[in-house]
């Protein structure tokens, strides 16, 4: 899970063009000839109703895209309360073919929301999962709905306007009524060009959705059971098809696993709290990494950069492209080289710099973030972040309530908490608002479902792990003690071997083992 920070306008709530491929027509042409009556077996042999027939059993082409990776398009209904009764979506599917005998499909998802499944498979395969798990199974990712090569949110179709969006800043004074006046414009245009260059897509690219997306796509490449490897955001669609669909679950394996019990505030406090602990580790291990810019106590560094983010509030840094440096870009670009302890070097490359003005890594940072490079934005993963939050998640307006809610975020974060005192102001202007309940799942039935938890992870924070781990019936945790953000991308074999041998065999661990770096 991306640490939820909108640029400019919320509290700690948010967080790269791609017009949405909506297809028009009740019935499309390919749809055509399959309309019946009753219910009909799919390619696995189980029964769906039949206004969903044309879904579940449509057949995938699959054509070469390089590097020995297959790629196909599916075909979903824009609504799964109303299935063929309006627009339908495409879904960008790519698999890397079993390098054996093929049990089966194992389908991943990155996280995010708003993170390239397909890119991640695609092209990172062999980071995503072990070879030995690529010998077993037929290796799937996909864009979900609103992302990348799938139908997708648009917004700002010019990168000059995303640029001013997340990387301007305000003609006013902070906190004043002038200022409130421009963030409330800002987010009020963003969201409306969300709206314009979206169209009806945008009010169904909920998790909801995915799920029901992702059993579709389970049956359509022949699978009786679902076997999936969610990291981060991911694991929340893992959980919440396991609560819907627990007599389909095969092997899941949720890492980095979120709660799906926690609002807006619980994982903006929850995140603020872990990144200010994991900046703790970075500065108490600093001196052993070499060229470190804190030569003082921790107090005296965690002071510091505090009095950093003050002066940037105060006075950005302009730079040559036109974008400003304030606080809220030095918080991404520290959250961003926090999410593992390979990137630590880049926190004191960046602060050394800062020292004299110097922009580049902190930036360098921030566009690795929100997927920029070379002043364009690669991908769309920042809007699809902002419209999936938006529609998973209830909004705090009470002026009263956020300040409270501030005051506490304040409390565990004094060095990086700098809360907003408008709250998730975007999502409070979205055009399509959270229409349902936050609750715990149980996935009743479901076969054993492995969770993972890091005792260091600033982005989905260990007590995530066990709380899902507790609500799910076939829960069992398995804790990596360590830094960073997911456990499996570590490489050690105290999980990946556990993860690996339960995933071809079955064999599930103990609830509860523990593994040390």
């Amino acid at each position: 899970m991306t640490r939820r920070t909108a640029p400019r306008t919320a509290a700690l709530v948010s967080l790269i063009l791609v017009p949405a491929l909506l297809l028009s027509g009740c019935v499309p042409s390919w749809l055509q000839g399959l309309v019946g009556g009753g219910t009909v077996s799919t390619p696995t042999g189980e029964e769906v109703a039949d206004e969903l027939r044309p879904y579940y059993t449509q057949v995938l082409t699959w054509t070469g895209c390089g590097g020995g990776a297959q790629c196909a398009t599916a075909i979903a209904p824009l609504d799964w309360d109303n299935p063929g009764e309006g627009d339908d979506i495409e879904l960008a599917l790519v698999r890397h073919p079993a390098s054996g005998q093929a049990q089966g499909s194992l389908f991943i998802n990155p996280g995010g929301p708003g993170a390239s499944g397909f890119d991640f498979v695609r092209d990172s395969v062999d980071f995503a999962v072990s070879a030995d798990l690529q010998r077993e199974f037929d290796i799937v990712g996909w864009d979900p709905r609103g992302v990348g090569r799938s139908s997708a949110v648009t917004c700002y179709t010019d990168a000059a306007d995303l640029d001013q969006f997340i990387f301007g800043i305000p003609e006013s004074t902070f906190g004043t009524p002038e200022w409130e006046a421009e963030v409330i414009d800002s987010s009020i245009a963003f969201a409306e060009a969300c709206a314009e260059n979206t169209g009806p897509l945008l009010e169904f690219v909920d998790t909801t959705s995915t799920v029901r997306d992702l059993d579709m796509m389970r049956a359509i490449v022949g699978d009786a059971q679902l076997n999936f490897f969610g990291y981060s955001y991911g694991t929340d669609i893992g959980a919440r098809y396991a609560d819907r669909f627990p007599e389909k679950v095969g092997r899941l394996v949720l890492d980095g696993a979120t709660d799906p019990t926690t609002s807006t505030f619980e994982v903006v406090l929850a995140q603020s709290e872990g990144f200010e602990q994991a900046l703790r580790a970075y500065l108490e291990a600093c001196p052993e990494l070499g060229s470190c810019p804190f030569p003082g106590s921790l107090d005296d560094s965690l002071s510091l950069i505090r009095e950093l983010y003050d002066r940037l509030n105060t006075t950005p840094i302009e730079a040559e492209d036109g974008r400003f440096f304030d606080g809220a870009v030095l918080d991404i670009a520290i959250a961003t080289a926090l999410y593992d302890e390979g990137s630590w070097s880049f926190l004191s490359q960046m602060f050394t710099e800062l020292r004299t003005g110097v922009v580049e890594t902190g930036f360098l940072l921030a566009d690795f973030y929100y997927g920029r490079e070379n002043g364009e934005y690669v991908d769309n993963s920042l809007e699809a972040f902002i419209a999936i939050n938006c529609l998973d998640y209830p909004v705090e307006t009470d002026r009263a309530v956020i300040a409270e809610q501030n005051e506490q975020i304040r409390a565990v974060a004094p060095t990086t908490g700098d809360p907003s005192p408008l709250g998730d102001v975007l999502c409070a202007k979205w055009p399509h608002q959270f229409d349902g309940e936050l609750g715990p799942v149980s996935g009743a039935g479901a076969a054993p479902i492995l969770v993972i938890g890091t005792t260091g992870d600033p982005a989905t924070p260990y007590q995530w792990a066990e709380a899902l781990a507790e609500q799910l019936e076939s829960g069992v945790l398995l804790t990596w003690v360590g830094e960073g953000h997911i456990a499996y991308d570590e490489g050690d074999p105290c999980i990946n071997d556990i993860v690996d041998e339960y995933f071809i065999t079955g064999a599930v661990p103990v609830d509860g083992l523990v593994c040390e770096s």
